[in-house]
Formats: structure tokens, C-alpha cells, sequence
């Protein structure tokens, strides 16, 4: 029998990521962060890109991999800790959990992993300028 919702498994999602990585494929992702980025907003949406990009290099290890995909699929999943329908408090948990996710994983955001990160965000955010960016960058 699946909980409820997130907080029915933990207090802190960062603790049970493993239950999320079924839920995580690209397709998915793409969908989510199309429907929702304006929503979400550029900072979680650009933390999510480097995750991803991150998470396609060859160099990244199988552990750091699989802690981007647990948050991931976190983020996609339909079944929230805090609903995302709530207007602003509902991605709390989102952004929370993708800065626990991005500073574990920090080593293996590249200039390269930056820049296609920067890229598919400009596709999102057109206007968006590097100021936006500086509290995700301060946490690499």
C-alpha cells in the first residue's frame, strides 16, 4: 500500500530518495519543468537543469547519479510533500529538496554542465539575467 503523501514517509525527503527513482525519466522531467516552470521559477528550474546535465556526464559516479534521479523523480512526482497547487508554499519542498541535491553533488557541475543548463533555461526564461542565477551558484 503507497502513503498518502510524502510526509507520510518522512520527514525529511532527503532521507528515502530510493522510492522516487521509478518515477524519474527525461521525458517526465521535460514535462514537468515545460508545465510548470514559470510557476516553479527560474532558480529551481535552472537548479533541476545543472542536476540533470550533471547527471548525463560520463564522469559523474553511479552514486551521484543516483541521488540526481531519487530528486528528480521527486520533483516530477505526482504525490507531494507539500502539494505544488498551493501557490508559492507548494514548491517549497521542491527547492528544498533540489539545494540539498545540487551542493551534494557540486563536484560535478562543470562549466560545460553551466552552459547547457543556461541554455535550455533561456528557452524557458528568455529574459532572465545571471543575477537570478547567483543563490543557485553560490551553492556550488
Amino acid at each position: 500500500m503507497e502513503p498518502e503523501n510524502k510526509k507520510d514517509q518522512a520527514e525529511n525527503p532527503a532521507e528515502n530518495l530510493d522510492q522516487y527513482e521509478n518515477k524519474f525519466t527525461e521525458r517526465k522531467l521535460w514535462h514537468k519543468i515545460t508545465r510548470f516552470a514559470q510557476k516553479i521559477g527560474v532558480k529551481a528550474v535552472y537548479a533541476a537543469l545543472l542536476m540533470f546535465y550533471a547527471y548525463k556526464r560520463k564522469d559523474t559516479p553511479g552514486w551521484a547519479k543516483k541521488i540526481v534521479i531519487g530528486i528528480l523523480g521527486y520533483l516530477i512526482s505526482p504525490i507531494d510533500f507539500l502539494p505544488d497547487l498551493t501557490p508559492i508554499i507548494g514548491y517549497t519542498d521542491d527547492l528544498g529538496i533540489l539545494s540539498f541535491g545540487l551542493v551534494t553533488i557540486a563536484a560535478f557541475v562543470n562549466e560545460e554542465v553551466r552552459k547547457k543548463a543556461r541554455t535550455q533555461l533561456g528557452k524557458w526564461f528568455p529574459s532572465f539575467k545571471e543575477e537570478d542565477l547567483k543563490a543557485v551558484e553560490d551553492k556550488l
